[in-house]
């Protein structure tokens, strides 16, 4: 495997710490969000960065394999991601998606849809340890 692609990001003190890409770009705190017992208030946290970096790929993955089939849609991905913990007390990640398409009708969103699933590297990186639930819906 050749990497096309690498960035770094570095964290300190954890959920109420501090994060920073190596480029500057990103650079804030993380807070434990109040449904997790944390303070509140207008900070991020590590399963809404999760969210948006999916929501981001797979939508891109959406449009790339749109192109590859010459359709010409419109599309709109948001994930939701949750931390759930497990009876024997491990945390795990939920996720879905919902994957809005214009300009298709709903037979084609699904292909398209479950070959971007096939392609995303978010969705190859949790393949086998975290269940994505998929809704497609469609605009002809």
């Amino acid at each position: 495997m050749k990497t096309i692609f690498e960035t770094r990001a570095t964290a300190v003190g954890g959920r109420n710490g501090h994060v920073k890409s190596e480029d500057g770009i990103l650079d804030f705190d993380v807070k434990v969000p109040t449904g997790m017992g944390g303070k509140g208030g207008e900070f991020t946290n590590p399963e809404q960065l999760f969210a948006a970096g999916y929501s981001a790929c797979f939508d891109n993955a959406v449009i790339h394999v749109a192109s590859m089939k010459k359709a010409k849609i419109q599309s709109q991905t948001t994930a939701t991601v949750g931390l759930a913990m497990t009876d024997d007390k491990r945390y795990e990640l939920t996720v879905s998606l919902e994957v809005s398409i214009k300009g298709a009708d709903q037979a084609t969103a699904e292909d398209i849809v479950n070959t971007a699933h096939a392609t995303c590297p978010y969705s190859n990186a949790v393949k086998g340890n975290v269940n994505v639930a998929i809704t497609v819906k469609a605009e002809a």
